[in-house]
C-alpha cells in the first residue's frame, strides 16, 4: 500500500486537489476535518479543551473562534492544544488505515506536515502550490479573514518555496481547474493508480 501525504500552505487549493484524488478512488484522511469533527462532537475532548482554555466552551459547545484567538500567534498555547487533540487524531488515523487496508494507496491531507516533521511516515509527499498573489487573494476572500490573521497563519507555516523543494511531487493550482485535474491524473498514472490522460 502506498501512503501518500498531501500538504501545502493556506489558500493553495490543497483541499480541492485532495478531493480530486478521492474522486479517482484513493481513500482520503483529512486531518483538519477530523479535528473539526472531534471539536464539535467529542464531549470528553471538548471538556479537556474547556478546562485548559477557560472561556472557550459554553454548555458543552466549543467556540472555535474564541479558541483560535487564544492560540493564534501563541506557540505555547498552540502546543498545549495540540497535546490534547493529536492523540485523538492519531487514533482516528490508525482506524482509517485499518478500515482501508485493502486499498492500493491512501492519501493523508496534513496541512502542517513538514512543520511537524511528519513527512517520514509517507512514501511520497505531494505539495500543492500557487503563486503568492493568488494565494493571498484566495485567503483574503474568506469570511472573517484579515491581513493580520493571514500573516499570523503564514508565520506558522514553512515558506512555500521550501515546501516545493522538499516535495516528491508538486501540483501547481495557479491555472484553471482542468489543468490541476490533468496534473492529478498524471500523478495517479505515474504511481500506477490510474489510466492517465
Amino acid at each position: 500500500m502506498l501512503r501518500l501525504a498531501i500538504t501545502g500552505s493556506i489558500g493553495m487549493g490543497k483541499s480541492t486537489v485532495a478531493k480530486m484524488f478521492e474522486q479517482a478512488g484513493v481513500p482520503l484522511f483529512d486531518a483538519d476535518l477530523v479535528v473539526r469533527d472531534l471539536q464539535a462532537n467529542d464531549p470528553r475532548l471538548i471538556a479537556l479543551i474547556g478546562e485548559r482554555f477557560p472561556g472557550t466552551v459554553t454548555r458543552g459547545v466549543l467556540d472555535r473562534e474564541a479558541l483560535g484567538r487564544v492560540v493564534l500567534g501563541a506557540p505555547l498555547e498552540l502546543e498545549a492544544l495540540e497535546a490534547i487533540v493529536h492523540p485523538e487524531v492519531q487514533a482516528a488515523r490508525a482506524h482509517f488505515i485499518e478500515s482501508n487496508k485493502d486499498a492500493p494507496a491512501l492519501l493523508f491531507d496534513i496541512p502542517l506536515l513538514f512543520e511537524t516533521g511528519g513527512e517520514t511516515d509517507f512514501d511520497k509527499v505531494i505539495v500543492v502550490s500557487a503563486p503568492a498573489a493568488i494565494q493571498r487573494d484566495r485567503v483574503l476572500a474568506r469570511e472573517g479573514m484579515t491581513e493580520q490573521k493571514l500573516d499570523a497563519i503564514l508565520a506558522r507555516q514553512m515558506p512555500d518555496e521550501e515546501k516545493r523543494k522538499r516535495a516528491d511531487l508538486v501540483i501547481d493550482t495557479g491555472a484553471d481547474l482542468s489543468t490541476t485535474q490533468g496534473q492529478v491524473s498524471e500523478i495517479l498514472y505515474c504511481l500506477g493508480l490510474g489510466p492517465g490522460e
